[in-house]
């Protein structure tokens, strides 16, 4: 089975949650995946930086190809190398970071 064929897999399970009848089964069954895809979620993160980090460093990979072998955004390429992490609010401001976007110090 190819990766594509896996990936349907998951959403089709998902979209089969969607359509259960019973209104609190549902909701049960969405509270159990919500909560195991943030514990996931962590980790695979943590995964994809550390494939980031050994692409450019070991490979000479660059961002944007990065970016196209993983299918992310190249700025989420750049936040994975730089180990920012959620929203911009926790980021330090422009004047603050180095050229490579590294914080200063």
């Amino acid at each position: 089975m190819s990766d594509d064929e896996e990936v349907q897999r998951v959403f089709d399970a998902l979209d089969d949650v969607e359509r259960i009848a019973d209104p609190e089964a549902r909701s049960r069954a969405q509270a159990q995946i919500t909560a195991q895809t943030r514990e996931r979620s962590a980790k695979w993160n943590a995964d994809r930086a550390e494939l980031a980090h050994r692409l450019r460093d070991e490979e000479g990979e660059s961002v944007r190809g990065i970016a196209k072998r993983l299918g992310i955004k190249p700025g989420t390429v750049q936040d994975l190398l730089r180990g920012y992490k959620g929203s911009g609010q926790n980021r330090p401001p422009a004047e603050e970071r180095t050229a490579d976007g590294e914080p200063e110090g």
